[in-house]
């Protein structure tokens, strides 16, 4: 089981197009199932970017704040969700690749304080409910504030970081911040400039375990819904997602196990 949040910082590449493209490509054992999570409180982008509006905006976060106040959360979480696992509707579709799109307005985030906290703990016990694995997609400023309890309560947090000078200075502060309160940090670099990924890790101090190539006619599909181009689902955009989502899902069970069984860890240092 894996709880992963992905976080961005000023200036940074999309974080939910990686965090698109790895869903898409994350290694599900038979019978398991993914879902990604908009918890960026300056609003999602897949309702109207991937899928194009086309529906509307009747699931989301949003319609979760009276739920949390109401002890009814479960419940209305799991009605929120989409199926993002093909095109289709049809019964062979596998319905295992599902997401919980996020606001609409940045404004809705004040109401949004109960929600995270109940996110958080839902995440937490999730997979011995339902056999689900979790990514958050915690935008650019989601990993502090009051969203960033999802980031204290997941097993490994990566930031999303351009390997340009430009990208490696505004990532020095984030990482440095998370670092502090969590520990355990990742990278995940989109591969736009020349920094090599030994010299981002020497930067930033903090692994490197992942790189995405710069390829913004495929990223266009994920962040804007363009037409695929030919052989989408085998280009090096997707194939780097997948080898990079084994890579996060082992890194995550490390850390999850070096924690004792059933002991609540603080981050707090």
């Amino acid at each position: 089981m894996s709880v992963i949040a992905l976080a961005g910082c000023s200036g940074a590449p999309g974080v939910t197009t990686t965090a698109l493209a790895l869903l898409l490509n994350w290694p599900l054992q038979p019978g398991r199932k993914m879902i990604l999570a908009e918890c960026d409180p300056d609003g999602g982008a897949v309702l109207h970017g991937l899928l194009q509006g086309t529906l509307g905006d009747r699931y989301g976060l949003r319609n979760l704040s009276v739920a949390a106040r109401t002890g009814e959360f479960s419940d209305a979480f799991w009605r929120q969700l989409i199926d993002l696992s093909g095109e289709d509707a049809t019964k062979a579709s596998p319905r295992d690749r599902l997401l919980l799109p996020g606001i609409t307005d940045p404004a809705q985030a004040a109401s949004l304080s109960p929600v995270w906290k109940a996110l958080a703990a839902m995440f937490r016990g999730i997979d011995a409910q339902t056999d689900h694995d979790v990514l958050i997609d915690l935008g650019r400023s989601g990993a502090v504030g009051p969203s960033g309890v999802l980031a204290e309560q997941a097993d490994l947090v990566v930031v999303v970081v351009c390997n340009t000078l430009r990208g490696l200075q505004a990532a020095q502060s984030r990482v440095s911040v998370l670092e502090e309160r969590i520990g355990d940090v990742g990278l995940v670099v989109i591969d736009e400039g020349p920094y090599p990924a030994g010299e981002v890790q020497r930067v930033l101090q903090v692994p490197v375990v992942a790189t995405l190539p710069y390829a913004p006619v495929d990223a266009r599909v994920l962040s804007d819904g363009a037409e695929q181009p030919r052989r989408f689902a085998k280009s090096p955009l997707m194939k780097a997602a997948r080898t990079g989502s084994r890579v996060l899902v082992q890194r995550a069970a490390l850390r999850r196990a070096r924690l004792a069984p059933g002991v609540e860890v603080s981050h707090a240092r």
